[in-house]
């Protein structure tokens, strides 16, 4: 069986307040992986409507509001993902979803493009 992807409560709490934002209540997240970046590949993340019949879907429940919150993995991201943690950080420098990947190698310094060699 492949390691689950885990979305953690912050992450899961800024996607819904995104698509609160928006209006549509019908958004998912969809996370990807792409070649380029810095160190070979990199992370990338935008909002659909629609679930590929392919995908996984990873639910998350928020206890406050009490809501579900979808991230949608196509499944040639998903080999590199694997086991992965979905996060968001807030501090000085920004704020953004990071990914905490056991199957990067390398990564950059941004850490939003990773290497598996």
């Amino acid at each position: 069986m492949t390691d689950p992807i885990i979305i953690t409560q912050q992450a899961a709490a800024k996607v819904w307040e995104l698509i609160q934002e928006e209006g549509n209540f019908e958004l998912k997240l969809r996370a990807f992986v792409t070649g380029g970046g810095c160190s070979g590949f990199q992370y990338g993340f935008e909002f659909a409507e629609s679930i590929q019949p392919d995908d996984t879907v990873i639910s998350h429940t928020l206890e406050a509001p009490q809501a579900i919150v979808q991230v949608l993995i196509d499944p040639m991201s998903f080999q590199y993902l694997a086991g992965a943690t979905i996060d968001y950080k807030q501090d000085i420098e920004g704020e953004q979803f990071i990914i905490h990947n056991p199957n990067a190698a390398t990564t950059c310094g941004c850490g939003s493009s990773f290497s598996t060699e």
